[in-house]
């Protein structure tokens, strides 16, 4: 295969040829196959995305793909407008294509009962329930249906994790921002105050952050460095610092994972064959 995603009860894969196949439990219609006939313990096609799929993204009940050219289409459980089709109608057990997001799209991800896109051009949208603030439109109320735009992230973003109740997004730039339920201090600005309805920079991490990853009730970030941090609830270890030292309201280095000695790396490498180029190039390696 050339991708894996395991949501809570199901999980899906993106084969070489652009197909998707998902199993396991299936009682909301979150495997795509039309059915909805409870548990599968082999893997079965999604209807209608035998090829042309680049991403997909499973969660707790609903799953997401993106197409070879841009479109976003979700499926299974829709009663907080997960699916992005502009109305919550119920399961959807067949793959539905996402209002306004038919092309243009670079990543999707899909969360706890909320999803979000980063498009082409950098920009964050989400849709789905806002329970938390998770949608960042600035608003903590009602369910949306279908993608709006998440505020101040409008361009400069190189990739997006929607988790359970929370969301965060990476930029261009190498700066995490977070935004939604604040609980267990998941968002990692050093507070707890409560819901985040829009995004804010994660404490000590304004640069040098290669991939961002938002779970169930903590996050997690890889920096240029080669380091781990996690942040937010600690009751089970998942922080990883060596202890269960409670909530983490702000980065934390997981164990064994500071960077490496010796890295980044610098390279010099000599052109011969490149017009207009000659002599040696330098370059570093894993730096921001």
């Amino acid at each position: 295969g050339a991708q894996v995603s395991a949501g809570q009860y199901h999980t899906c894969a993106l084969t070489t040829g652009g197909a998707v196949k998902c199993w396991g439990n299936d009682t909301f219609g979150h495997l795509g196959n039309g059915l909805a006939t409870g548990d599968q313990t082999s893997p079965m096609e999604v209807s209608g995305l035998t090829s042309g799929v680049a991403q997909v993204s499973a969660s707790g009940l609903h799953t997401c793909a993106l197409t070879t050219g841009g479109a976003v289409t979700c499926w299974g459980d829709d009663a907080n407008g997960q699916i992005g089709k502009g109305a919550a109608t119920g399961n959807q057990a067949s793959p539905m294509e996402v209002s306004g997001l038919t092309s243009g799209v670079a990543q999707v991800s899909a969360g706890g009962a909320h999803t979000c896109a980063l498009t082409t051009g950098g920009a964050v949208k989400c849709w789905g329930t806002d329970s938390d603030g998770q949608i960042g439109n600035g608003v903590n109320g009602e369910a949306t249906t279908s993608p709006v735009n998440v505020t101040d992230l409008g361009s400069g973003v190189a990739q997006i994790s929607a988790g359970l109740y929370q969301t965060c997004a990476l930029t261009t730039g190498g700066a995490v921002m977070c935004w939604g339920s604040d609980t267990y201090g998941q968002i990692g600005n050093g507070l707890t105050t409560g819901n985040r309805t829009s995004p804010v920079d994660v404490t000590g991490l304004t640069s040098g952050v290669s991939q961002v990853s938002a779970g169930g009730y903590h996050t997690c970030a890889l920096t240029t460095g080669g380091a781990v941090k996690c942040w937010g609830r600690d009751v089970n270890g998942q922080i990883g610092n060596g202890d269960v030292t409670g909530d983490q309201i702000s980065p934390a280095d997981v164990t064994g994972f500071q960077p490496q000695p010796g890295f980044p790396v610098a390279l010099r490498v000599r052109v011969t064959e490149s017009p207009g180029v000659e002599g040696w190039l330098a370059f570093t390696l894993g730096a921001s």
